[in-house]
């Protein structure tokens, strides 16, 4: 497959009059974000987008997005490789009114001012939080099983006076 960079800045309205499909990548390089996020990532990121109009001459664009991220194990401190697949389907929105119109389906997505989506955000942001909470590896893998974590004693706190006490004597009387 030959590797197609794809534009940044998309006018999804005119991408959906031409039913335009995109396939292509994008650099990892461009996403510091996502970077950031992970101990270390592919080189790109695999975008499968076509633009289309509904029933209703609603916009949207739907696609995948396929890349590999290695993740430190919260349980082992190691690493561990981490397929990430990413589906997605959004509606371009201007403003918050149409929003409320959408069909539970579709994703609102804010265009700029000149009618663009910026689809290398839109994807930086859909791998993010595709990533998870807490990553760990599949307890089969780990090193660390379950008879190897250990666990502290907690010793019980010290009985405090109550500082209410003085007045239940006061009570009493």
């Amino acid at each position: 497959m030959d590797k197609v960079k794809l534009p940044r800045l998309i006018d999804p309205l005119k991408s959906a009059m031409k039913r335009s499909t995109y396939v292509g990548v994008y650099s990892t390089s461009l996403m510091e974000r996502f970077v950031g996020s992970v101990i270390a990532c592919e080189d790109n990121v695999f975008v499968d987008v076509k633009f289309l109009k509904d029933a209703q001459s609603l916009t949207y664009f739907l696609g995948t997005a396929t890349t590999q991220a290695t993740l430190l194990c919260q349980r082992c401190n190691h690493e561990f490789s981490h397929p990430i697949n990413v589906e997605f389907c959004f509606s371009p929105v201007q403003g918050t009114d149409t929003e409320e119109e959408l069909p539970e389906a579709f994703e609102p997505v804010e265009v700029n001012d000149h009618g663009e989506i910026d689809l290398l955000q839109l994807i930086e942001d859909e791998l993010i939080l595709s990533l998870p909470i807490v990553a760990l590896h599949a307890e089969e893998n780990c090193s660390v099983g379950p008879d190897d974590m250990t666990f502290g004693i907690i010793e019980p706190e010290q009985e405090r006076k109550n500082p209410f006490a003085v007045l239940k004597e006061l009570k009493r009387d």
